[in-house]
């Protein structure tokens, strides 16, 4: 079992210039001892690091802009980890790109830019940077994945398979770190007010709402995940209503599932 403490430590998160990943900045700034915000837009980073300092003037906040959708991008953040030997022992792929529309609709590019963001990027930067972390002997990765990735769900057929693979990924990496002292915990939240369902909406289509009482707050998943860290938990699905909602799902049989989504494409 890990016994990783956040304490102090030096935490990588991707897509941290808003929703989850600048919580979870906004979090560890009381806590970590240094931070490595990743994503696209330099602006934002560049506005959450001075918000961050200027609570903390002596928190090391670092940014470095990079195109998760490019490989040859994600191979250059390690690159320059390495090169100034920064020591990653949290590391948290929250970045995630979304799309709603069914597969027959989809923008070929579009495809291809999620892919690589939820699955690609996250499965090459977790194997730069865990040898690291199972050199020091402690440390821990945080996935963020999705309740989408527990069932199949018609128009959003490509992002729940993504977050399935994340969470699949996730259960099989614990169990190769056992005994190494470093631990992973996916987090599965299911809706959330964030940019996300903006950026995920295709144009000119109708926007995907989920019941306002099956949201949590970016802060409560936050507080949830880091929570699960220190107790070494493997998965966490952060508010009461969607614990209990993915609980029956996943304890659903698919030929039940594959009925019920008939009714529901149908409305």
């Amino acid at each position: 079992m890990s016994t990783f403490r956040i304490d102090g430590c030096t935490a990588l998160i991707t897509g941290a210039s808003a929703g989850l990943g600048a919580e979870f900045a906004r979090q560890l700034a009381s806590r970590a001892g240094g931070l490595v915000l990743v994503a696209r837009r330099e602006e934002r980073l560049a506005q959450l690091r001075d918000e961050l300092t200027k609570r903390d003037p002596n928190l090391n906040v670092l940014i470095r802009a990079t195109d998760l959708s490019r490989s040859e991008d994600v191979a250059a953040l390690c690159d320059w980890l390495e090169h100034e030997q920064i020591a990653i022992d949290l590391l948290i792929n929250n970045a995630g790109l979304g799309d709603y529309g069914d597969v027959s609709t989809s923008d070929s590019s579009r495809i291809a830019e999620m892919i690589n963001v939820n699955v690609t990027a996250l499965t090459l930067l977790t194997r730069r940077i865990v040898p690291r972390i199972i050199e020091q002997g402690r440390g821990a990765i945080v996935n963020v994945s999705s309740s989408a990735g527990f069932l199949p769900i018609a128009g959003m057929a490509i992002y729940a398979a993504t977050k399935a693979y994340v969470t699949s990924f996730s259960e099989a990496l614990r169990m190769e770190l056992r005994g190494s002292g470093v631990g992973v915990t996916a987090v599965c939240p299911g809706p959330v007010h964030t940019e996300f369902n903006t950026v995920a909406k295709r144009r000119g289509a109708k926007a995907r709402t989920a019941p306002e009482f099956t949201h949590v707050s970016a802060a409560a998943v936050v507080r949830a995940t880091l929570r699960a860290v220190e107790r070494d938990q493997p998965l966490v699905i952060p508010g009461l209503v969607m614990k209990i909602g993915m609980a029956l799902i996943r304890a659903t049989p698919m030929p039940l599932l594959r009925f019920a989504a008939r009714f529901d494409r149908a409305r």
